[in-house]
């Protein structure tokens, strides 16, 4: 499965077109009902990692959207401080509500 900037490498400026930017969304809330329904139907810590790294992925991907934001039009740049802070938090809390022991 190819990544989102891999399919678009050749335009990246489509990745600004609010239809393009709908559908990639919809798309990361499609792939996250996945992950969810998969961990439900085998309750695998496995998939619990698996899920949280996807969860990781999509902050970043959040992050590095608002960076290009950010870059290209003067929006205000993000807090990355804020959101490492959030994301360690993010991974301590799933990883004791999964039993999981880093």
């Amino acid at each position: 499965m190819k990544s989102i900037r891999e399919i678009f490498k050749n335009n990246p400026s489509l990745l600004d077109e609010p239809e393009v930017q709908q559908l990639i969304d919809y798309c990361e809330v499609l792939q996250d009902e996945i992950v969810e329904f998969k961990f439900q139907k085998t309750d695998n810590k496995e998939l619990a990692m698996l899920d949280m790294l996807k969860e990781v992925i999509n902050g970043c991907n959040a992050i590095e959207k608002e960076h290009i934001e950010h870059e290209r039009y003067g929006y205000p740049a993000p807090d990355y401080q804020q959101t490492i802070s959030n994301l360690k938090s993010y991974i301590l809390d799933r990883c004791r509500d999964e039993k999981i022991w880093l």
